[in-house]
């Protein structure tokens, strides 16, 4: 019994299986077929075609540049600055600013400062000490300021001290913010703009207007209404991300700025806008979090009239722009549109295939069809060999038997 099941096995792989159309007179598989098509036509021009623009050839490998300038001037009046002038040179960092770019809006300023020997600022760990052992000489301080010179200092009958270092003294001095030094930025405008390239196509886009007459950029700002306009008021672009200009600017913060180009080149160029969004990058979704603000210190050095070298350590707080540059092109090409159809062919079979599958294994006639549907043809030699001329056969039947044996041979 094994071996025929093996010889049966080894046999069928001869046989040839070809298709049989069967008209299933079902009303409801017939509608569920229907419904399958209609979905999967609805997908292919719906979606693939009309959204998605099948039908093109896209290039997403954009070359972008970015150039930016400021415009704005204020004035302070402080203890550590005196009174001061501040325009674009004194709060832009860097002064050329490209894909990034940072406006300082609050200071902490510690004048004065020159090499000499000082006390640990309490609070850091590395610097606490009770006896002169616990600063080893010439070891750097962990989070400190300096060198470790192997004194240890106490203020009155203290148990504990700091250690003295070597550093640039007066040390910086932790202040509470209460308000923006340079609050006024939020009135400070930018001028972005952005010349864009799709090496497939060979195109090429600004976003700001052709025009000879470039008189226009000095009186316009921009709106949703005018893409050609890359002017932005800061306090509006910090709005624009959900965020307070003058709660932003007292510990800094990051911004996004994201311009997005899709161009449709079937269409004439004038039809291909930049799109601008703006997010803050900073800020967790939790409120008063330790990632939230910004800021770095930096310092100028002078000497004096002995030689002795000073400096002015400046902590700066600001507002840090980064902008992002995204788009992509698409033409027509026939190479993604027979693709596509012949996708969208490809289902309307897969939807025939399900409703088979319904058709012979979900409803209730199931057996009925499966027999309607599979049939076995075997030879005709066979055929008279196993069915011989039995009473039960009509005699029609074992002539067309005969006669096709007859042909075949």
């Amino acid at each position: 019994m094994g071996q025929e099941a093996v010889t049966g096995l080894f046999l069928s792989l001869f046989d040839y299986k070809t298709a049989k159309y069967v008209i299933a007179k079902n009303r409801k598989v017939g509608i569920l077929f229907r419904v399958v098509q209609l979905s999967i036509l609805a997908y292919l021009i719906g979606w693939v075609f009309v959204v998605k623009k099948g039908y093109q050839e896209t290039d997403t490998s954009i070359q972008s540049s970015v150039i930016t300038k400021l415009k704005g001037v204020t004035f302070t009046n402080t203890t550590e600055l005196g009174p001061r002038l501040w325009d674009v040179v004194d709060y832009v960092i860097p002064p050329q600013g490209e894909n990034v770019f940072f406006v300082i809006t609050n200071l902490i300023v510690t004048p004065n400062q020159k090499l000499d020997k000082c006390r640990e600022n309490f609070g850091i760990p590395d610097a606490v000490c009770s006896k002169d052992s616990d600063c080893p000489d010439g070891e750097s301080v962990i989070a400190g300021h300096g060198v470790k010179t192997g004194r240890c200092l106490k203020s009155g009958g203290s148990v504990n001290g700091t250690c003295e270092i070597f550093a640039w003294c007066p040390l910086e001095k932790k202040q509470e913010l209460k308000t923006p030094l340079l609050g006024k930025a939020e009135n400070f405008t930018v001028y972005i703009k952005n010349a864009i390239r799709f090496p497939k196509f060979n195109f090429s886009k600004t976003n700001v207007r052709d025009a000879e007459d470039t008189s226009f950029l000095k009186n316009c700002r921009y709106s949703k209404q005018d893409h050609y306009c890359p002017i932005f008021h800061l306090g509006k672009i910090v709005s624009w991300s959900g965020s307070n200009f003058q709660e932003m600017a007292l510990q800094g913060g990051v911004i996004g700025i994201r311009i997005e180009w899709d161009c449709n080149l079937d269409k004439d160029s004038s039809e291909c806008h930049p799109s601008y969004s703006f997010t803050r990058l900073d800020k967790s979704f939790k409120e008063n979090s330790v990632s939230s603000g910004y800021n770095f210190r930096y310092a100028k050095y002078y000497r004096n009239s002995t030689g002795t070298e000073f400096r002015t350590l400046i902590k700066a707080y600001g507002i840090r722009f980064d902008i992002m540059v995204n788009g992509k092109a698409g033409k027509f090409n026939i190479i993604p549109t027979v693709i596509n159809i012949a996708s969208g062919l490809a289902l309307m079979g897969a939807g025939a295939v399900f409703c088979d599958f319904v058709l012979l294994y979900f409803i209730k006639k199931r057996n009925f069809y499966r027999d309607k549907k599979f049939e076995t043809v075997k030879s005709v030699r066979n055929a008279l060999h196993q069915n011989g001329p039995k009473k039960s056969r009509s005699y029609d039947d074992i002539d067309q038997l005969k006669r096709l044996q007859n042909s075949e041979a």
